[in-house]
């Protein structure tokens, strides 16, 4: 008796094609259940059937010694390959992948193959135009889509119905598509090895065999061809990569994406609701949405979802389709609970058509130890991997989130961007909190795969990546910013490296940009030592090493420079001026720093070009440095005021002056309302700048207000509108000029009652007062 071999053509990820599947296995009742896939995962197929297996899930296979060539086979609870295997689990059928192994998807020899499970449909790939759309066209729809989802998506099997018969219907149609021969090298082979373990599955005894696979391949499948000629299309396969396999937890957001290692589901969150309703999708969904949207704050009630159900379905009839699809429900979503507002209707995409369900995986599904490690610390610290975005805001003063906070530092340094730091949402400077956003992703499993070459516990693969990254770093820059990824992180163990390498590369870097960039990492770590615990003698005599040749080479680093590259150095500037104020507070080998660095900033200022622009510092820089040495009280208004006639007077280039006033008003403007004389200097220097440099130098002076405050622009605008701005004291204002003196001063002792103070017509010991005058008047 010869075996019977049922092919179930599907198309991946679909409900209705899982629905046809369930149906089709419960009325062939199979003994062998073959299913498109990986044959690297047949040991472990049988976790499928645990409860704690929750999808959407994915098989994470990658090359055993290069994690980073890895492939995922995503399923969701919709997936026909998923209905196929819940069946065979649970029955304790023999189940078997087919697929082309992936050991040769990873193989550097011969032609490139591509994993056949990461995203989508093959047959998509396979066509010049998508199977599905032929189709379509030749029906005389012209979106492919939906007339799919009016075929298969919304279609119920009837109990008296023949369960197998959509799927002749899809292999004859599939066959007529083939008859061009256009099926690729590569799934030639693919189909030539599913037909080998076919045989090999008919050799075992199997009588009832049940066949799930893309409706694409059904043709190559039912037509047998010699044994040879599948072993010569074998013998094409490059060498064979020793590869892992394992489970892993995925989400609808991931399936929905079309790059990487999306499935390019448009909406997994709808597909997950239809597979799961057995009546009439449209009441419960459409429930769902308005509770989110009340959860919003939208004014959405029960007599919107009766009559966006009604809508949804008129709209199916008119526009001749069986039932109403997710076009016509987001549409009524739209008119009736959005009140027309796409910016509603787009959470609804976001949180039901699409979704964030995150599956979940057993313990003892295959794991590296470092994952092990990491899931252990999940739990210990209460940080659940979750796909939604959310805030944390950690106070390091506590063990509980010092401890999260050293874990999310470490997996950044591996690259496993599970948390971004973020602004805290607490008003507060200190360095004891932080904010975090964090947000998991799939594909973080191939991250920490790769990350297992460092370490089997999350600690000591920081540390030894940590080590690594110091050992092979050519920047200053990279280096301290290492360090200070080290002590947030709380790697005391690699630390002593990175300061080896920091100090010989350090010694070595005469670039004073590059010292420059690398100083306020290295204070910033400094920072640390009082919540974290950090001993930071040695990294506090490297930055005052570093702070030191900052102040001897930086000003013949700034002589001749571009605007470009000023415009470099000046930010490089104040964050080496913000460093140097942290750094000398403490006593050691910063003592005095403060006041080197203030010489260097006189000597910047000092600095004008005399014979040309490369002869001397540009006047953005010697402008910043006379603001910041008034900033910090080294230098008073007057000189300041003294430095700026020189610049603006006539001998000066108008471009050096707009250079200068740009530094020198960078960081606010408040200086200008202080301090009349500087205003009249500005605004007489302005109108005799002659036309022919005016338009040169208007977008410097454009720029350089627009980074002033609001209300420091409209008040300067003012007092230049009052009239002219001599050096001395600035004219009274319109407001000032209209202001009564005799009428403020009879207001005076009725202040004066209301803040309790003495008004001067009482007697001693007397309470105060309301004046004669003021008696009966409302004030």
């Amino acid at each position: 008796m010869s075996a019977e071999v049922t092919l179930l053509g599907v198309r991946h990820h679909g409900p209705g094609s899982a629905r046809s599947v369930a149906a089709a296995l419960e009325q062939l009742r199979p003994d062998a259940v073959l299913v498109e896939g990986p044959p690297e995962a047949d040991p472990i197929l049988a976790l499928a059937a645990e409860k704690d297996m929750v999808p959407p899930v994915a098989l994470l296979a990658h090359a055993a010694d290069d994690p980073a060539r890895a492939a995922f086979w995503p399923y969701a609870e919709f997936s026909p390959e998923w209905v196929a295997i819940r069946y065979a689990t649970g029955r304790g059928l023999p189940l078997r992948f087919i697929d082309l192994p992936a050991g040769y998807t990873f193989s550097d020899a011969g032609e490139a193959e591509e994993p056949a499970g990461d995203g989508g449909d093959e047959e998509d790939a396979d066509l010049p135009r998508d199977p599905i759309a032929r189709l379509a066209e030749a029906a005389g729809h012209d979106d492919p889509e939906r007339w799919w989802e009016d075929v298969v998506e919304h279609r119920r099997p009837g109990d008296d119905e023949d369960a197998l018969a959509p799927f002749a219907a899809v292999a004859e149609a599939m066959t007529a598509l083939r008859e061009d021969g256009a099926a690729s090298r590569r799934d030639e082979r693919r189909e030539a090895y599913m037909r080998q373990q076919i045989r090999a599955a008919r050799r075992a005894g199997h009588r009832r065999i049940a066949v799930v696979c893309g409706a694409f391949h059904v043709p190559a499948l039912a037509a047998m061809p010699t044994v040879a000629h599948d072993r010569a299309l074998l013998a094409e396969l490059p060498r064979k990569v020793r590869t892992e396999i394992t489970w892993v937890p995925w989400t609808h957001r991931r399936l929905s994406q079309l790059t990487g290692y999306g499935a390019g589901i448009v909406s997994p969150g709808w597909y997950h609701h239809l597979h799961r309703t057995d009546g009439d999708p449209l009441p419960g969904w459409l429930t769902r949405a308005a509770d989110l949207l009340r959860a919003e704050d939208h004014p959405v009630s029960s007599a919107h979802v009766i009559e966006a159900v009604r809508l949804a379905r008129t709209l199916a009839v008119v526009r001749g389709r069986p039932l109403a699809g997710l076009t016509e429900t987001l549409d009524a979503v739209r008119a009736v609970m959005c009140d027309g507002s796409d910016v509603a209707l787009a959470l609804v995409q976001d949180r039901l058509v699409i979704g964030d369900a995150l599956g979940e995986v057993p313990e003892a599904a295959p794991a590296v130890p470092l994952q092990r490690d990491l899931a252990r610390l999940q739990r210990t610290l209460r940080l659940k991997p979750d796909p939604a975005p959310r805030e944390l805001d950690l106070d390091l003063r506590k063990d509980t989130d010092a401890a999260r906070s050293r874990l999310l530092h470490r997996l950044r340094l591996l690259g496993v961007d599970w948390g971004v730091p973020v602004r805290s949402s607490v008003a507060s400077t200190g360095t004891f909190r932080e904010s975090w956003r964090l947000c998991w992703q799939p594909e973080f499993a191939v991250r920490i795969a790769e990350a297992a070459q460092w370490g089997t516990t999350v600690e000591r693969a920081a540390v030894g990546k940590a080590v690594g990254t110091a050992r092979a770093a050519v920047e200053l820059a990279e280096l301290t910013g290492l360090v200070e990824t080290c002590l947030v992180a709380g790697l005391a163990e690699a630390l002593p490296v990175v300061m080896r390498v920091l100090a010989d590369c350090a010694a070595l870097d005469t670039d004073v940009a590059h010292l420059a960039g690398a100083l306020p990492a290295l204070v910033r770590a400094l920072r640390y030592g009082d919540v974290r615990g950090t001993d930071h003698g040695a990294l506090g005599e490297v930055a005052a090493g570093l702070a030191d040749r900052i102040c001897v080479g930086l000003p013949p680093a700034c002589t001749g420079l571009d605007a470009a590259g000023a415009a470099v150095m000046r930010g490089h500037l104040d964050e080496v001026h913000g460093a140097i104020g942290l750094l000398d507070q403490a006593d050691g080998p910063a003592a005095g720093l403060a006041d080197r660095w203030a010489g260097t900033l006189r000597a910047l200022a000092r600095r004008e070009p005399s014979g040309g622009p490369a002869t001397g510092v540009p006047g953005l820089l010697r402008g910043r440095a006379v603001r910041l040495l008034l900033d910090d009280g080294r230098l008073d208004s007057a000189e300041a005021g003294r430095r700026l006639g020189l610049v603006l007077s006539a001998t000066n280039s108008p471009a050096d002056a707009a250079g200068w006033i740009e530094g020198f008003l960078t960081g606010g403007g408040a200086l200008l309302l202080h301090d009349p004389r500087l205003l009249g200097l500005l605004d007489g220097w302005l109108t005799g700048v002659p036309a022919e440099v005016f338009t040169d130098v208007l977008p410097l002076l454009r720029r350089t207000f627009a980074t002033l405050e609001a209300g420091v622009r409209h008040t300067v605008g003012g007092r230049v509108a009052a009239g002219p701005l001599g050096s001395g004291s600035a004219e009274p204002t319109r407001e000032e000029a209209a202001l009564d003196r005799a009428r403020a001063e009879a207001a005076l002792p009725v202040v004066a009652l209301l803040l309790g103070l003495p008004t001067g017509d009482e007697e001693p010991g007397e309470h105060p007062r309301i004046p004669r005058q003021a008696e009966g008047r409302d004030t």
